[in-house]
C-alpha cells in the first residue's frame, strides 16, 4: 500500500482527540515499522511534510506567507519574519556550545533538512542561512523538496571570517558554492558576517561587484558596530551602495538603543538574531507576567517586541510547533508601558559582555584568531 495513503488511514481512523495529540513522527515510525525495508525507508521522507498538515491550519500557514514586510533601502520587500538555521541539522566546531564540549558538537537531532522543509510546509518564507552554518545544502534540498517556488524566497546568507580573510576570489567562490547548495542562481541578501579587521571593507566591496553581476539582491552587514559601518563609509561606500541590513543580537536583553538609532537614521534595516535568547529567558517573571496578560507564550512576547520595534524577526526552533508558536506575533499589540518595560531589561553587565564577544569573535577562525590584533577597543556598546 503507498506509504502516504496507509498515514492517511492510519490518523483518520484514530479517535480526533487522540489523533490531534500524537506526533505525526510516532504514527509514521508505527507504520513504517508494519512495513518492509523498502517501505520504511520512503516513511522518513513524508514525515516531515506529514508534520506540517498535522500542526498547522491552512490559516496559520497562510498568514504566515503573508506576514508583513519591512523595505529595503532599494524599495525591496522584506519579510519581517524569517526562520533562522544556526545549529539546525549541524553544529560548527567554532559554536560556543562545541567549544564548550571541547570541540565536539553534540549530534543533532534532526536534520536541516527535515527541520526547514517543516518551517516551509509551517509557511516560512525568509531563510537566514550562512557559510558558517554548514547545512546550506541541506537547506537546498529542503526547498527543493518543498515545491515553494523560488520566487515566493527571500533567501539570505552570509560569508565567513575565513574566506573574508582570503579575499576576493575566495569570496566569489564562496558565493558560488552557496548558490549551488541552495539550488539558485541569486540570493536576495547577502551579508558580511563579521566585520574581520582590515579585511571587511574590501570584503564589502567585492559583494558590490557580485551584485553588480546579478547574484546578490541586497548587501548587508552582521555584528557590525557603529565605528565598523563608519569604515565603509571612509572607504568611499555612500548613496544607495550602503548596507540595507545589519544583522546583530537584539531582544530586551540586549538592546543596544543608541547603536539602533544610528543604523536606523542611516536606513539600514536591522535584522535581529537570538530573539528569542537562545530559549534562555523563557522562565522570566516579567515576561511571564505579560504572556499571562496577553494570553501568549513568553516567546510570543519576546518575538512581538522584536516586530513592534520594527525590527525583522528570525526565530528558530527544530519543533514544528514551535515553529507556528513562534510565528504567531502578528495578531496582538503590546502596550506602550509594556514595551518600555521590556526596553530596560537590559543591564550595564549585559552590554559589557557583549563588548567581550564582539572583540573575540571579529577574529574567530581566522590566522588571527585569540589576539587583539586590528580589534577596536573603543565601539558604541549601547
Amino acid at each position: 500500500m503507498n506509504m502516504k495513503l496507509m498515514l492517511s488511514i492510519l490518523i483518520t481512523a484514530l479517535p480526533k482527540p487522540i489523533a490531534a495529540a500524537l506526533p505525526s513522527r510516532t504514527v509514521a515510525s508505527f507504520v513504517a515499522s508494519s512495513l518492509g525495508p523498502a517501505s520504511r525507508s520512503s516513511s522518513s521522507k513524508i514525515t516531515s511534510r506529514n508534520m506540517s498538515s498535522l500542526q498547522v491550519t491552512p490559516e496559520q500557514k497562510q498568514s504566515l506567507i503573508d506576514c508583513p514586510t519591512i523595505p529595503l533601502r532599494d524599495g525591496t520587500s522584506h519579510p519581517a519574519i524569517g526562520f533562522g538555521t544556526y545549529k539546525v541539522g549541524f553544529i560548527p566546531a567554532s559554536a560556543s556550545s562545541a567549544v564548550a564540549a571541547g570541540g565536539v558538537s553534540s549530534e543533532p537531532q534532526r536534520t536541516a533538512e527535515e527541520c526547514v522543509l517543516d518551517a516551509l510546509n509551517v509557511g516560512y518564507r525568509f531563510l537566514e542561512c550562512a557559510e558558517f552554518y554548514g547545512n546550506e545544502s541541506e537547506i537546498g534540498k529542503a526547498i527543493k523538496a518543498s515545491g515553494v517556488p523560488r520566487e515566493e524566497l527571500f533567501l539570505c546568507s552570509k560569508v565567513w571570517t575565513t574566506t573574508i580573510e582570503k579575499g576576493d576570489d575566495a569570496i566569489r567562490a564562496q558565493l558560488e558554492k552557496t548558490l549551488s547548495d541552495l539550488g539558485t542562481d541569486y540570493v536576495d541578501l547577502y551579508l558580511v558576517h563579521w566585520p574581520v579587521p582590515g579585511k571587511h571593507v574590501d570584503a564589502y566591496k567585492t559583494l558590490l561587484n557580485l551584485k553588480k553581476e546579478g547574484k546578490i539582491r541586497n548587501i548587508g552587514l552582521s555584528n557590525y558596530a557603529v565605528e565598523d559601518y563608519k569604515d565603509l563609509l571612509s572607504a568611499g561606500v555612500t548613496g544607495d551602495d550602503r548596507p540595507a541590513v545589519n544583522q546583530i543580537e537584539i531582544n530586551p536583553f540586549i538592546y543596544r538603543k543608541n547603536t539602533i538609532d544610528y543604523f536606523k537614521s542611516e536606513g539600514v534595516v536591522l535584522q535581529s538574531y537570538r530573539s528569542l535568547r537562545d530559549g534562555k529567558a523563557m522562565e522570566n517573571p516579567i515576561l511571564k507576567d505579560l504572556g499571562a496578560k496577553y494570553k501568549k507564550s513568553a516567546a510570543q512576547i519576546l518575538g512581538r517586541w522584536c516586530v513592534q520595534h520594527g525590527f525583522v524577526y528570525t526565530p528558530k526552533s527544530v519543533k514544528i510547533e514551535r515553529m507556528v508558536e513562534n510565528a504567531e506575533v502578528f495578531d496582538f499589540e503590546l502596550s506602550e508601558a509594556d514595551m518600555t518595560t521590556l526596553d530596560e531589561l537590559t543591564t550595564p553587565d549585559a552590554l559589557e559582555t557583549f563588548k567581550a564577544l564582539y572583540q573575540k569573535c571579529v577574529n574567530r577562525d581566522t590566522t588571527k584568531d585569540g589576539t587583539m590584533d586590528g580589534v577596536k577597543t573603543d565601539i558604541t556598546i549601547d
